[in-house]
């Protein structure tokens, strides 16, 4: 009999725990929960206290019949999940299904994958903590409860195959508002004056200094005539104001920052971080990396002293300990940090070296001295205008921290000019002469839209959600298609340049590409009319305040303050009602359908809506004798956006260009974009061709390339079995046959093969098939392998036959 059995959730972890326990402990994986709700079912019984039914799916049977057996040899079971509310539920379920007993079971925790930090937690074991359980599960069953219920309403009322997420819900509205906002901002032109002044540097030389007015001037006006007074003005130094600064290092890594900051330092998306921050906590490198906290251990704040001191010195060490704003912080109670300090790389994929020389760096510098700034403000008055200009100059007189580490930030403002530079000597009451005078016509921005890193940061502000759930609420609603990642072009845009110099005033138009935006979150008129349908009609599951106040009875359920079934008993009843008397209504137009106006030739109605497959233009309605026609949207329009003569413009396709070898060629539009149609053949037009104005003689080329790419394709047929052809697909020649496909074996070349050989290859391919046993079995592995020689060996044998006949 074994005496200890430790179960996690990782083949990864398992793997790295392994090497720290002796040959008394065998570590296997539960490869994450062992147990769920049933995918198709809603499996709650509303009635019995919100009683979950769970299922062991069918790809876990065979782990948790390994790990009971495993379990039963074993005198002691340790559960070693994760020590969050979801590691915790995967411990109690490991418990409840292999049907352990509370004597011979141990629940560790650890948040890193040391040998100290292992053999620590098996000295002091607990029990499960069924508070952090019941979080896990009421979150859970809540969710169910609002995608099971919601999502048939939206099928009904919006568009089929669709579904609502509490907090995918919540985000895609964030992204759909700054959207608005965007639209209904208007840009307001103000004029930037910025002036080089020449003055002498220590040797004497004269060098520029540039500064900047301390006001924004309204109108060209007003800037034409400014520059015209500073003909004659004289310009003096009437203040030099010099003063010491400190700059602080950011606080260790939590799992938010750390998804913002891998966004904008290495381009990560948030699931590629935290799929490679898993990565590198498995395999032991990392401290967990699903924390709200910011504290380091005394052990890490330790390491971090010896490996500053070591690599710079004694003066850039300096220990600090951040303390935890967030209330109801994830149960782990340390920041992202490198398991040992003193390894400043470590062995890994390049996305893994990345990221840990990320993580190692901003834990270093968190514990290094501020860096020492002198920053020099100088006031430069004008003889006839109430106006200064300021010049200022930053000199790092000790980098500290920034000698490892600065923060990026994502926010698109106006590019700033870089202040970290020395002003040449200057002093009070100096006349100054200038070389020139600028006022650059500047426009308002925006507001940016969100990235990947700005949304879960404002995910955070709002308190909706928790570490856990920001890379899968991102990867959601991308995956619904309610939001796409994408690039906005920009557009060209004049502003005007007044420049004095030589007593001279020119006045010189420039242009500009404004608002080009790339890797933006962008909503989809799907989701936009999800989300508005979704506010109208349940504006609660929709507000931040009421999600943010959901994950704060999560926390209170995991601190033992509330009972689950109950927060879970007053949102229901308060839910259901609503579903209810939403599915009963009856509605005038359909959600998110907008009336255009009417088809001049025909009086009919123009709108636009979602339908079936996505945004379309529709001209008629269901009362009307004839049916209604439809169009496809372009990809550049918008339900919100588009206008009735953009609408009646999809209309003029089909487009006949004429006949090619007596039959028509017609230009089509498509759920996929524009299309060329020619006796039953199909050609997607390109994006670089306009479906208006493309010519007869252009699409003949597309149709012949197409046929040629066709013949390539279509290697044999028979005329004796016009069913079976060979065609070489895309990953490699098969035998097409009655609606089956057939795989060719790699040493037979395809155009050698005869109808009785073909056969017989679906003959064979088609017992195997037949007769093949379970998945995953030996048997089946062998029965795969001889099937796969004796097809290759009869095949062979037929060709040899067929060409000794020939």
């Amino acid at each position: 009999m074994q005496k200890n059995l430790v179960i996690v959730e990782s083949p990864a972890k398992a793997k790295t725990i392994e090497k720290f326990l002796g040959k008394d402990f065998k570590v296997l994986s539960s490869y994450g929960h062992i147990r769920d709700l049933k995918k198709k079912q809603f499996s709650i019984d509303i009635e019995d206290d919100f009683k979950p039914h769970y299922e062991i799916p069918v790809d876990k049977k065979k782990i948790v019949t390994q790990l009971k057996e495993e379990a039963e040899k074993a005198e002691t079971v340790w559960l070693a999940s994760d020590e969050d509310r979801e590691g915790e539920a995967i411990a109690w379920h490991l418990y409840e299904v292999l049907k352990l007993k509370p004597e011979q079971t141990k629940r560790i925790v650890f948040h890193e994958i040391t040998k100290g930090a292992i053999l620590k937690a098996i000295e002091n074991p607990r029990n499960i903590d069924i508070n952090l359980v019941d979080a896990q599960q009421a979150r859970r069953i809540l969710d169910r409860i609002v995608g099971f219920e919601l999502s048939p309403v939206l099928w009904k009322k919006v568009k089929p195959a669709l579904s609502a997420g509490r907090v995918q819900s919540v985000a895609v509205r964030l992204i759909v508002e700054r959207e608005r906002e965007i639209h209904a901002f208007r840009t307001e032109a103000a004029y930037r004056v910025t002036a080089i002044f020449l003055v002498s540097d220590a040797d004497g030389k004269l060098i520029e200094m540039k500064a900047e007015l301390a006001r924004r001037i309204k109108t060209k006006a007003e800037a034409q005539k400014f520059l015209e007074s500073c003909k004659s003005s004289t310009f003096t130094i009437n203040d030099i104001n010099t003063r010491p600064l400190k700059k602080t290092p950011a606080a260790p890594f939590t799992t938010s920052t750390l998804q913002q900051e891998a966004a904008r330092k290495l381009g990560f998306t948030v699931a590629q971080t935290m799929m490679v921050a898993q990565r590198l906590y498995e395999s032991g490198n990392i401290t967990y990396m699903r924390t709200d906290s910011v504290n380091l251990s005394e052990y890490a704040v330790n390491g971090s002293k010896e490996a500053i001191t070591h690599l710079m010195g004694e003066r850039y060490v300096f220990p600090r300990h951040f303390a935890t704003k967030t209330k109801g912080a994830q149960e782990a109670h340390e920041a992202i940090r490198p398991t040992y300090m003193e390894n400043a790389k470590i062995e890994g994929t390049a996305q893994e070296r990345k990221l840990y020389d990320l993580i190692w760096k901003r834990t270093i510098a968190s514990q290094m001295a501020d860096a020492e700034v002198e920053k020099t403000t100088v006031s430069i008055s004008i003889s006839n205008a109430p106006d200064t200009f300021t010049a200022t100059g930053e000199v790092v007189k000790f980098d500290g921290f920034l000698r490892v580490y600065r923060e990026s930030y994502d926010d698109d403002v106006e590019m700033q000019e870089d202040e970290a530079h020395l002003l040449p000597p200057l002093a009070k009451g100096q006349e100054l002469q200038y070389a020139d005078i600028t006022a650059t016509e500047r426009f308002t921005q925006h507001p940016p839209r969100y990235t990947e890193a700005s949304l879960v940061r404002k995910l955070e502000e709002l308190g909706i959600g928790r570490p856990s759930t920001y890379a899968p609420t991102i990867s959601t609603i991308q995956q619904r298609e309610y939001v796409v990642k994408g690039e906005k072009p920009g557009e060209e845009r004049t502003y005007d340049v007044l420049t004095l110099k030589d007593d001279q005033i020119t006045d010189t138009a420039r242009t500009e590409i404004t608002g080009a935006e790339k890797s933006k979150l962008l909503p989809t008129d799907t989701g936009m009319v999800v989300n508005d349908f979704l506010i109208e009609y349940f504006p609660n599951i929709l507000d931040y305040n009421f999600t943010a106040n959901v994950e704060k009875q999560f926390d209170e359920i995991a601190e033992g303050d509330k009972q689950w079934t109950d927060i879970l008993r007053t949102f229901y009843d308060h839910f259901h009602p609503s579903v209810e008397s939403t599915l009963a209504a009856k509605n005038a137009h359909k959600a998110g359908e907008r009336i255009l106006g009417t088809e001049p030739a025909t009086g009919k109605q123009v709108s636009v809506k979602i339908g079936r497959f996505g945004p379309v233009a529709q001209i008629g309605t269901s009362e009307d004798e004839e049916k209604p026609r439809f169009a496809q949207l372009g990809k550049d329009m918008s339900l919100e956006t588009i206008t009735l003569e953009e609408a009646l413009e999809l209309f003029k396709l089909p487009r006949n260009l004429g006949e090619y070898e007596d039959k028509m060629v017609t230009i089509g539009a498509g759920r996929f974009g524009p299309y060329i149609l020619y006796n039953r053949t199909y050609v997607s037009l390109p994006k670089t061709m306009d479906p208006m104005t493309v010519t007869l003689e252009e699409a003949v080329v597309l149709l012949q390339q197409k046929q040629e790419e066709e013949a390539k394709r279509h290697l044999k047929k028979f005329e004796e079995e016009p069913d079976l052809e060979i065609i070489n697909g895309r990953y490699g020649p098969y035998i097409a046959y009655k609606g089956g496909n057939y795989k060719i074996p790699k040493d037979i070349v395809p155009q050698d093969l005869s109808l009785t050989a073909c056969l017989e290859i679906v003959k064979l391919q088609s017992e195997k098939e037949a007769n093949k046993p379970k998945r995953g079995t030996r048997a089946a592995a062998r029965t795969t392998k001889t099937s796969k020689a004796a097809t290759s060996k009869k095949t062979k044998a037929s060709t040899t036959k067929t060409t000794a006949k020939k």
